[in-house]
């Protein structure tokens, strides 16, 4: 019954929708092997924490925070690419899909609005999906450079929707902040830290259908 007031439901994409977070963390050890062990570490750990941010702010802080270094606009975009070429074929695996989370979008993509709200590369999503076979199950999927909050306050505006009857099912903290930041319920799932939030929490949506 948790869900039944909302029409329109956004969906964070990693760890939620798929069981990316290995294939995630790896990518980032990849393509700053040649850098200090600890150094690397610690982006790691960052990207752990903020499972919400994107690749192209992880870079940033990498940089930024860790190195205190500058990085110019081609060096950060070769960084990108590398990620996602290290990420690309490792994602597109059936076996990854969260089934509990998957059942439920199949059986029910009819009776909400569903969106793909991610802060994974956009371009990389909507081809990842599109292997996955799951697209069709979504009216949009967005994702970064644009954060996830800016995507879900133009979906909310360029649809008209009714922001008491939204809501956004994730795995962060972050994803609880872009969900407050425009004003609609957060609702985490398969990230047991997020019940020190009070936010209500999905165990398994098998119960749902």
């Amino acid at each position: 019954m948790i869900l039944k007031k909302y029409k329109t439901i956004f969906w964070d994409f990693d760890g939620v929708i798929l069981d990316s977070d290995e294939v995630r963390t790896e990518g980032f050890r990849d393509i700053f092997k040649d850098f200090n062990y600890q150094q690397v570490e610690l982006i790691v750990e960052y990207h752990k924490q903020n499972g919400g941010l994107s690749r192209y702010q992880k870079i940033d802080f990498f940089f930024d925070k860790i190195l205190k270094k500058k990085i110019s606009k081609d060096e950060k975009s070769k960084y990108v690419k590398a990620y996602s070429n290290f990420c690309f074929d490792k994602l597109c695996k059936p076996n990854l899909l969260i089934q509990d989370s998957i059942r439920f979008i199949v059986n029910n993509f009819r009776n909400f609005n569903f969106h793909v709200v991610s802060a994974s590369d956009q371009s990389e999503l909507r081809i990842v999906c599109n292997k996955l076979g799951i697209e069709k199950y979504f009216i949009s999927i967005m994702g970064s450079p644009i954060n996830k909050k800016i995507n879900i306050q133009n979906l909310i505006s360029n649809n008209r929707y009714s922001k008491i009857e939204c809501c956004l099912i994730g795995d962060s903290f972050n994803d609880k902040e872009s969900a407050e930041e425009n004003s609609i319920d957060f609702i985490g799932y398969n990230n047991i830290n997020l019940l020190s939030s009070k936010s209500p929490y999905i165990f398994n949506f098998s119960n749902l259908n």
